[in-house]
């Protein structure tokens, strides 16, 4: 397996880890990410804590996972819909 030690800082702590080399930039990007959430709820709420601002961070991600979840389970549910109904009219016409 081709793996990289990288280092990802966090509310300004370093976590090193490895990676697939063909994960590096989702990681990489992960990391930006929840830094870029921590100072927006830092600056929104003026809190300092990184307790605080982490559990909000997870929080807010978890919210966003489970709605594009049930988004991708309505669309899923559209396309199944639209081949039942594709299936049928090629069943009438043959």
């Amino acid at each position: 397996m081709d793996e990289l030690s990288v280092k990802i800082k966090i509310a300004d702590r370093e976590y090193p880890m490895k990676v697939k080399r063909s994960e590096e930039e989702r990681v990489r990007m992960a990391g930006k990410t929840i830094n870029e959430k921590i100072k927006i709820y830092r600056e929104k709420f003026g809190i300092d804590d990184k307790q605080d601002l982490l559990a909000m961070v997870a929080f807010d991600c978890l919210v966003d996972k489970i709605a594009d979840e049930e988004n991708l389970n309505s669309i899923d549910q559209t396309v199944l819909e639209k081949l039942d109904n594709l299936n049928r009219l090629v069943s009438q016409a043959i």
